[in-house]
């Protein structure tokens, strides 16, 4: 599952790096969550950023759980379930990210967040599907889904899944409307570990409420007597 990203870059770095236009100003985001307003870039408009709700709108998700089927697509199965088949053919979109995180748990009531990024900490995209439908008041509204898949070396001992992740030649495939479906399969696999770091990062994180620099600097997981260290 991945349930909280960042995106900490500014407009000028996304629109360099995805060759795609931005038409509003863009905070950098450190927390990321669900049924949160971003940042996408879909097969039908692959030349400009739209923005869609993460799983499902605020409205939506009031005072409601928010479920895994809701914000997560398993790349093992996207094609075959009749929820998400029909996304898969034809409405891919790519998310723009800087890291991901994933919680360890270290008992029933403890666990400690992991920040993952690529080695260098540049800009790289997770895989997704979206949809759109009306609202109760007419108006349209999108969604999106992260695909994910089973975990690298790097990611395996905190989480049993993780993200799938896109390099630049595995965006352009995956935004070809006309791409064959076996040759999109082949790409939702594990990023190679090799290429990203994980490490621990301050508490702060658990709360939504909390998107500041603070969220994405590495900390110790916990001191001696088990308490965890806000700042490394």
């Amino acid at each position: 599952m991945c349930g909280r990203y960042s995106l900490s870059k500014s407009k000028e770095e996304l629109e360099e790096r995805f060759k795609a236009e931005m038409l509003t100003d863009l905070k950098p985001r450190y927390n990321i969550a669900p049924t949160q307003l971003v940042p996408v870039i879909t097969s039908q408009s692959p030349k400009g950023f739209s923005y869609f709700y993460w799983g499902i709108t605020p409205e939506f998700g009031k005072n409601r759980p928010v479920a895994q089927k809701l914000i997560n697509a398993k790349a093992e199965t996207v094609n075959e379930k009749i929820s998400f088949k029909t996304a898969f053919r034809q409405r891919r979109c790519i998310i723009p990210a800087d890291g991901f995180y994933e919680w360890k748990r270290l008992g029933k009531k403890t666990s400690v967040p992991y920040r993952f990024t690529l080695r260098e900490g540049e800009l790289f995209s997770f895989a997704g599907i979206w949809e759109e439908y009306e609202s109760t008041n007419g108006e349209s509204q999108h969604t999106f889904l992260i695909l994910t898949t089973t975990p690298n070396s790097v990611v395996s001992d905190i989480h049993d899944r993780m993200p799938v992740i896109l390099d630049r030649d595995a965006e352009k495939k995956w935004l070809d409307s006309y791409a064959a479906e076996e040759e999109l399969i082949t790409m939702l696999k594990p990023y190679s570990a090799d290429h990203m770091l994980g490490f621990t990062v301050s508490p702060l994180v658990n709360s939504v409420q909390n998107d500041s620099p603070a969220v994405i600097r590495k900390t110790s997981p916990m001191d001696q007597h088990g308490n965890y260290t806000l700042f490394g």
